[in-house]
């Protein structure tokens, strides 16, 4: 039996002359993701809801699984209205069930509405970002990551805001999917040294709006 090739762990160059994280590997869907939108700070309610609905759909899966789909889930969700979520009824369900666009797993649909009500409470009380991001203390934590195995599978920031949204109900939101949801918002830069986008990143995160 062949050896399993080594898992690569330190940025690795691109042939646009770009070290990247090595995670995305070379699809353009993800490398485009990476890019983009991981580890960028998102400060919008909206977004953020929406974020931490799909984390919760990737559990058990990969995360490009998920981003494949992902317009599929905009319009099978109502682009996340977190209000229309909120009110999704047994035929709601059964259409989301019979949606081959989506990961049709009954217990994450389902979460879906319970998550909707806490951020419609969440937002009342002042707002889901505000919240969430003052598990943060409101600003982006700037790690120093040389390889993959530097990143820990949670942190106590992740293992407190999971706690306080299972306290409020909600579903699917552990601390290693709550960790993966920060590190894609930016709450936490886990770019590594070396990854282009690690510098760009901290100092997006300097720009707070």
């Amino acid at each position: 039996m062949s050896e399993r090739p080594p898992r690569i762990l330190e940025p690795i160059a691109h042939a646009d002359g770009l070290s990247r994280c090595p995670w995305p590997g070379t699809d353009p869907l993800y490398v485009a993701y990476h890019d983009e939108e991981w580890g960028v700070p998102e400060w919008d309610d909206r977004a953020l809801f929406e974020k931490l609905i799909l984390d919760g759909f990737q559990a058990g899966l990969s995360w490009i699984t998920i981003l494949r789909k992902r317009d599929s889930f905009r319009a099978a969700f109502d682009g996340f209205d977190p209000e229309k979520i909120a009110r999704y009824d047994e035929a709601k369900f059964a259409e989301l069930m019979a949606n081959p666009g989506i990961v049709r797993n009954r217990a994450k649909v389902r979460a879906a509405p319970t998550m909707a009500r806490v951020w419609l409470d969440l937002q009342a009380r002042g707002g889901f970002a505000r919240h969430l991001w003052g598990f943060v203390d409101g600003r982006p934590v700037a790690h120093a990551r040389k390889t993959l195995a530097d990143i820990p599978a949670a942190t106590p920031q992740a293992e407190a805001m999971s706690k306080d949204l299972k306290q409020r109900g909600a579903n699917f939101v552990g601390p290693t999917i709550v960790y993966a949801f920060m590190q894609a918002v930016g709450m936490v830069n886990d770019h590594l040294e070396g990854c282009h986008r690690c510098a760009a990143c901290a100092a997006l995160s300097l720009a707070k709006p």
